[in-house]
C-alpha cells in the first residue's frame, strides 16, 4: 500500500487514537481481565470491494504489537455478504480497544473502492477515464484517493499544489479565461515551477476563447450536456486534453463516456460513496 507510512496517514491514526480511546477503554478494561487473550474475526455483511486489509494490519499493531493478524483477503478483492476478511488474535482488551477503529477506516475505504469498482465496470469498452476530484473527508485524501485507485479508477491532482486548475472564480477575479492564463504562465514561469494548468469553460464560447489563447494541457467542460460536449470536442480535436465535470451520476455518466471525452470527473466516488457494513465477532471461548 502506497500510502501506508505516508506522515499524514501515522497522524490521523494518532488523531484517531485519541479521538476513540482518550484516556483507555474502560468498558472493556472493567470487566475482562487484563491477561485474558481470545481471537476475532471480521465478516462481511454486505457485498463489494474490500479496501484497508494492510491499515487494519497497522492499527492492530498501533494499539498492541502481540496482536496477530491474519488477513483472508486482499486489498482489491471483490467480496460477497458473508465472506470472511481477516482472525485477529490475542488480548481480548486490546482487540476489543482496536474494533471500531478498524471498521470505521475499513467500512470507508472499501466503500470507496466499491463504488469506483462499479463505474469502472460500467464503462469497460470506452476510452474515457475516470477521476475523483478533491471532494475528499478532511485528513483522509490520501487514504480515500487509494481507495479510489484500488476500485480502479484514478486520481486526479492531489491537492492545490500539484497542477494548476483556473475554476470559474478564478477566471472571474483575474478577469476572463485570456487574463487567467497569462497571470498563470507568467507566475509558474517566475517560480520556476513545471506544473500543468487545466481550464474550466462553461459554454462554447468560453472553450473557443481557450483555444484562441492556448497555452493549457486540459480543457473541462463544466456542466455540458452530452450533446454540448459532442460540438465542443469537434472544436478541441487532439489539440488539449479534455474533461467532463459537474453533476455526473451514475445514471448519466455512460452517455458521458459516449461522447469520447478523455476524462470524467466525479465527486461523488468520495464524497457520497456508502460504507460497506463490516462487523467483527469473537469466537466462543
Amino acid at each position: 500500500m502506497y500510502c501506508l507510512n505516508h506522515p499524514d496517514v501515522n497522524d490521523l491514526i494518532e488523531i484517531a487514537i485519541r479521538e476513540d480511546i482518550g484516556n483507555g477503554d474502560h468498558s472493556s478494561i472493567a470487566c475482562i481481565p487484563s491477561e485474558q487473550t481470545g481471537t476475532a474475526y471480521c465478516i462481511a455483511k454486505e457485498s463489494g470491494v474490500i479496501a484497508g486489509i494492510e491499515l487494519a494490519r497497522k492499527l492492530f499493531h498501533r494499539i498492541d504489537a502481540n496482536l496477530v493478524y491474519t488477513p483472508s483477503k486482499k486489498d482489491g478483492d471483490l467480496i460477497q455478504k458473508g465472506d470472511h476478511i481477516f482472525d485477529v488474535a490475542g488480548s481480548d482488551i486490546s482487540i476489543l480497544t482496536a474494533e471500531r477503529l478498524v471498521l470505521n477506516f475499513m467500512q470507508r475505504l472499501s466503500g470507496i473502492a466499491s463504488q469506483s469498482y462499479q463505474i469502472k465496470q460500467l464503462l469497460n469498452g470506452y476510452k474515457t477515464t475516470i477521476l475523483d476530484t478533491r471532494k475528499t473527508t478532511p485528513g483522509m485524501r490520501i487514504l480515500e484517493k487509494w481507495a479510489v485507485e484500488t476500485g480502479g479508477c484514478e486520481n486526479h491532482r492531489m491537492g492545490l499544489y500539484d497542477m494548476v486548475m483556473l475554476k470559474d472564480n478564478h477566471v472571474d477575479f483575474a478577469g476572463g479565461i485570456a487574463a487567467a492564463i497569462d497571470k498563470t504562465k507568467s507566475y509558474l514561469a517566475s517560480h520556476n515551477l513545471d506544473l500543468k494548468i487545466e481550464i474550466e469553460t462553461r459554454s462554447i464560447d468560453e472553450v473557443r476563447q481557450v483555444l484562441e489563447k492556448g497555452g493549457v494541457h486540459r480543457i473541462m467542460l463544466d456542466n455540458f450536456t452530452p450533446e454540448q460536449i459532442k460540438d465542443a470536442l469537434l472544436l478541441i480535436g487532439d489539440t488539449y486534453e479534455t474533461e467532463a465535470s459537474g453533476g455526473i451520476t451514475l445514471s448519466t455518466i455512460k452517455a458521458y463516456a459516449e461522447t469520447g471525452v478523455d476524462f470524467i470527473s466525479v465527486g461523488a466516488l468520495t464524497h457520497s460513496s456508502k460504507s460497506i457494513d463490516l462487523s467483527m465477532r469473537a469466537y466462543k471461548k
